[in-house]
């Protein structure tokens, strides 16, 4: 099927984790972001869940060779759910959308054993900082469950394998907002 894009609503949204080239600024309606772990993974990741009153802000990104396949394999530990009427966007004929998200019998709540990656939670960060702005990442706070989960301090020996390296006022944003949902901190410095 040609034309086929995906809704990324997390580290798709940092452009140096991936080398999608065709991506644009768009919308879900009716989907919040959660953090949650599944099986498939050691740390707890986002996933969208449905919320009739929520909207994210994220990029669509051509999904290469318009291979689903091959992306299913990338975004391991979720589904892959058809989207079509829930994203808004600049492109005139997508033929097909999709939004990956952990299938509900497939998560649970976030433990100490599989927490929030704060290298994870600084690449998501640093790309809505440079794609929306500090009102953008802020959204990103505010439109995300789950804040109760703790957070594995990783900076300074990153988890993630697609971490980035912030500037000293993205860490402070980061910081900044964690402090604001009084977040627990496990481990690091």
């Amino acid at each position: 099927m040609d034309h086929a894009y995906f809704f990324g609503y997390g580290s798709l949204v940092n452009r140096a984790t991936h080398s999608f080239s065709d991506t644009h600024h768009a919308t879900a309606k009716g989907w919040r972001r959660a953090w949650r772990q599944t099986s498939q993974r050691r740390a707890c990741y986002l996933t969208a869940v449905p919320d009739i009153t929520c909207e994210i802000s994220g990029l669509i990104a051509h999904v290469p060779n318009d291979d689903w396949a091959a992306l299913d394999i990338r975004e391991r530990g979720y589904a892959r759910l058809p989207a079509n009427s829930a994203i808004s966007h600049p492109l005139q004929t997508p033929a097909s959308l999709a939004i990956y998200a952990i299938a509900p019998e497939n998560q649970s709540d976030p433990t100490r054993e599989t927490p929030i990656l704060l290298s994870y939670l600084d690449v998501v960060i640093q790309g809505y900082l440079q794609e929306f702005g500090e009102d953008g990442a802020a959204q990103f706070f505010a439109t995300t469950s789950g804040w109760d989960a703790p957070v594995l301090n990783d900076r300074a020996s990153p988890v993630y394998p697609r971490h980035q390296v912030l500037t000293p006022a993205e860490t402070a944003f980061v910081d900044g907002q964690l402090a604001a949902l009084n977040v627990g901190f496990i481990g690091g410095s």
